[in-house]
């Protein structure tokens, strides 16, 4: 759940292939032109690496660094090595969002924490629709009509998605 002076969480969840990131990739400018500013936390199950090899800022965090900080004019990115930390929690990463600055975070993945989430649904991945549902789910968008108790929205109609979320993140307010 979120806290009072956190921004809401809003996970866009589905099954690996389905078109998360596409979606996001749509929903991020849809939601900026409605003037909402939008952070965002992707999970990722694979060892990533924000940093370029051979560059001094990965150099110096290969030597041992437990956090590093590299920063421009532009943007600036923290970095923090966690090989002994337990899972991850979503709660923690949301709290390192300067809350100032945006107004929802959207969640890329993290299908089971309890938190609001529009589940996304392609009936050619080959999974159950079934095992994504839970009571946090807000709405469902897919490329079919789908019976439920969820709202239904069309998976390839990203405007009709953004306002949506427009729309859920005034009543979250």
């Amino acid at each position: 759940m979120n806290s009072p002076s956190q921004p809401p969480l809003l996970a866009i969840a589905a099954y690996s292939g389905t078109g998360k990131t596409t979606l996001l990739k749509q929903l991020i400018p849809l939601l900026k032109q409605r003037q909402i500013r939008v952070g965002l936390i992707k999970h990722t199950h694979h060892d990533m690496d924000v940093d370029t090899p051979g560059k001094d800022s990965y150099e110096l965090r290969k030597a041992g660094a437990d956090q590093t900080l590299v920063a421009s004019n532009n943007r600036w990115a923290l970095m923090t090595e966690t090989p002994e930390q337990p899972p991850l929690d979503l709660q923690y990463l949301a709290s390192r969002f300067d809350t100032g600055k945006v107004d929802i975070i959207l969640v890329e993945g993290f299908k089971h924490e309890p938190i609001s989430k529009i589940i996304l649904y392609r009936e050619e991945v080959g999974k159950p629709l079934e095992d994504m549902l839970d009571e946090f789910v807000i709405a469902i968008a897919s490329d079919r009509s789908i019976t439920g108790n969820a709202p239904l929205l069309d998976l390839n109609d990203p405007e009709c998605i953004a306002d949506f979320i427009g729309d859920w993140l005034k009543s979250a307010a």
